[in-house]
């Protein structure tokens, strides 16, 4: 039986921490789903298809890594891919409180599945997927930080949002 972990996130957009991670939780796991959910609490950039759309071209050569959308309570979501892990990224102290209540409230809810919290490379702690908006709109370079498909959609995406 294959050890899967879902690594869910808006991933608005995708960026170089974000595959990082899956990089490396491929290292572990047999599989993981990129679980894009929706975003109740900021008005995301990319639709939700953009964003599959996306993730799907930049894991493209990734064996073992798939994208699909939820909906639902994250852990009825794990419980119902029969996967054991969820994986959430921890770039600085400030991420850790959120997630650590995250992480209890999903253990709460469902005893049998697993945080797993991942510190990025050295090179991507800084790196969000807002920061790289932000620098995006006003025209600064994202080359480096997000994948060459995402920097592609980001000017595109922008360059309409400006005529």
């Amino acid at each position: 039986m294959s050890k899967i972990a879902i690594y869910p996130g808006t991933f608005d957009p995708l960026t170089n921490g974000h595959i990082d991670l899956i990089q490396r939780t491929l290292k572990i796991f047999d599989e993981v789903i990129i679980a894009v959910a929706p975003s109740y609490k900021k008005q995301p950039l990319f639709t939700t298809k953009e964003r599959i759309g996306l993730i799907k071209s930049s894991t493209k050569g990734l064996k073992g890594a798939r994208v699909e959308s939820f909906h639902n309570l994250l852990v009825d979501y794990v419980k119902n891919k029969k996967s054991i892990a969820i994986i959430r990224g921890l770039r600085a102290i400030s991420d850790f409180e959120y997630e650590l209540q995250m992480a209890l409230m999903n253990r709460r809810l469902d005893a049998h599945i697993e945080t797993v919290f991942m510190m990025p490379s050295d090179e991507y702690t800084f790196l969000s997927s807002t920061l790289v908006k932000e620098v995006a709109s006003f025209g600064g370079s994202v080359t480096g930080l997000v994948p060459k498909a995402v920097e592609e959609a980001l000017k595109k995406k922008l360059r309409k949002r400006h005529l």
